[in-house]
């Protein structure tokens, strides 16, 4: 589905229509379609942010499923035509209308035919000159040349991955090593560029790498989950650079060298033994390198920052916290495990898979890009449950809705031997709330037979042991064991039941005297 609140998010920031079509891998007619139609009813990000995605495109397409109808014209085909002589832009919309008539398909008007061929002549014809802006991009790449950190256990020499992130418009750059270049590396090293400017830019173009970019292929870039996530927690659009087109990020390129000469060569026979270290010196040559004076004009990069640092976003409140994800099958239990930790999801979602985003704190569950539930992360034993009342089908909920005191009050209505069994219910498990199903099932045998037989029942019950269990008293009930006379119950506890001893026995009698 079309991430409708993603377009209207990208345009607030200001970032033009070609440029959120490439973010999110729609075409530019989609982007274009979807703020007329938003400004048509005079919607804004500010206006939906509560709204999710499916609630928008039924409100922007309502006679159309949700989505958009319109048949995009072939306009590689339509610039061909336009070559041949006599050839017109009316005759080859006619031609267009047409044929959308027999796909039945709905063909936009002349106009706009006219305008989106424009574009496309545009978009093919000319080559796009890249003005800088103050604050607008935010360039970032692995550095071809890993540092050196020697091991102080077993003196192996293990290699330190270095992290650059450089604003084109002043060339002020942030450099950090990291152990390795995962996932969750690349996503602290972008938090701590951005807190070391003090500001997050419109655009972040990254190279087309995996711990940023799922899949790259001739039609669609995929933005990696997580990466996607922290650019829109800093309020950013990422605009990858196209494969093999390193002037995409020319000036990313540029610093990973200079930092290569300036930096890594510096300190190529110095022996650093930790990251640590290696991150001290860093800073310190990366300090230098970005207030040296440039060659060519006045000023340094740090000087020229101190102009830019104005047009840099706000940060928000709180740094990104790195979050993993994974996708899990809601179980008959309603629940997903984590880390074997059992977390509970809407019971309307058991045997579907779901994204689960896990950070140090949180558990939260996506259904279909929308967010399901949430809970506090279990740590410690093995096993544990976090459930919500909410998330229980109906059936469920009446257990959780009753408890020890409710259970004892019940069963005291119907009898003293009855309260004695439920006392032993609640007691016999570790946590009582554990008891509550057999508790019920019991008490609920009084609707199946009368309070009465259940009351008798549970007598019987309790003169063959001081511990017994739903099942047995079920037993007596459904054998009639509860109307016998006392020796008729005699003769049928040995064969029945197995039990030898009588209720003298339990009751401190003489048999229990001679142990």
């Amino acid at each position: 589905m079309t991430d409708y609140k993603e377009i209207l998010r990208l345009n607030s920031l200001g970032i033009n229509n070609s440029q959120i079509a490439a973010s999110l891998q729609i075409s530019r007619q989609t982007v274009v379609t979807v703020l007329q139609k938003c400004e048509t009813q005079e919607l804004t990000y500010q206006s939906v942010v509560n709204a999710t995605n499916k609630e928008l495109a039924k409100r922007l397409f309502p006679g159309n499923g949700g989505g958009i109808g319109y048949k995009l014209p072939d306009y590689g085909y339509i610039h061909h035509e336009m070559a041949k002589s006599g050839m017109t832009m009316q005759l080859l919309w006619y031609e267009y209308c047409d044929k959308c008539a027999e796909d039945g398909d709905i063909p936009y008007q002349l106009t706009q035919f006219k305008k989106y061929y424009r574009e496309f002549v545009v978009q093919t014809k000319a080559t796009m000159h890249i003005n800088r802006h103050p604050g607008e991009l935010m360039e970032v790449d692995w550095a071809g040349r890993a540092a050196e950190i020697v091991d102080t256990d077993t003196g192996e020499v293990v290699p330190a991955y270095i992290f650059v992130a450089v604003l084109p418009y002043s060339g002020y750059a942030y450099v950090e090593a990291f152990m390795s270049q995962n996932q969750e590396a690349w996503i602290s090293a972008h938090v701590s560029a951005y807190s070391f400017f003090g500001g997050s830019t419109r655009i972040l173009v990254p190279d087309n790498l995996k711990t940023g970019v799922e899949k790259v292929t001739k039609s669609e870039t995929v933005i990696n989950k997580a990466y996607q996530e922290m650019a829109q927690h800093y309020d950013t659009a990422v605009i990858p650079a196209r494969v093999r087109a390193p002037k995409d990020k020319a000036s990313v390129e540029g610093a990973v060298g200079n930092v290569s000469a300036s930096i890594l060569a510096a300190i190529r026979n110095q022996q650093i033994l930790s990251l640590k270290e290696l991150n001290a010196i860093i800073r310190d040559r990366l300090h230098s390198f970005n207030h040296k004076p440039f060659q060519k004009k006045e000023g340094s990069r740090a000087s020229v920052f101190a102009e830019e640092r104005s047009f840099l976003q706000k940060l928000p409140q709180n740094p990104f916290e790195f979050a993993t994800w994974k996708i899990a099958t809601v179980q008959y239990n309603y629940h997903v495990s984590i880390d074997s930790q059992n977390y509970s999801v809407p019971f309307e979602h058991i045997k579907r898979k779901v994204d689960i985003r896990i950070t140090r704190n949180t558990i939260e569950v996506f259904y279909e890009n929308e967010r399901i539930c949430s809970h506090a992360r279990l740590y410690g034993r093995p096993n544990q449950y976090s459930t919500l009342e909410t998330h229980m089908p109906p059936d469920h909920q009446k257990y959780v809705q009753w408890n020890g005191d409710r259970f004892r009050s019940w069963a005291a209505k119907i009898g003293i031997s009855t309260a004695a069994v439920i006392e032993v219910f609640l007691k016999t498990n570790k946590v009582e709330q554990q008891g509550y199903k057999s508790c019920m099932a019991l008490l609920k045998l009084s609707d199946k037979y009368t309070p009465q037989r259940l009351e008798n029942a549970c007598t019987k019950a309790l003169s063959y042991t001081p511990r017994p269990n739903y099942r047995g008293i079920s037993a007596i009930l459904g054998s009639g064991q509860d109307n016998l006379t006392g020796s008729q119950s005699a003769t049928q506890n040995s064969s029945e039941f197995g039990f030898v001893r009588g209720a003298g026995y339990y009751g401190g009698g003489a048999d229990d005297a001679g142990q």
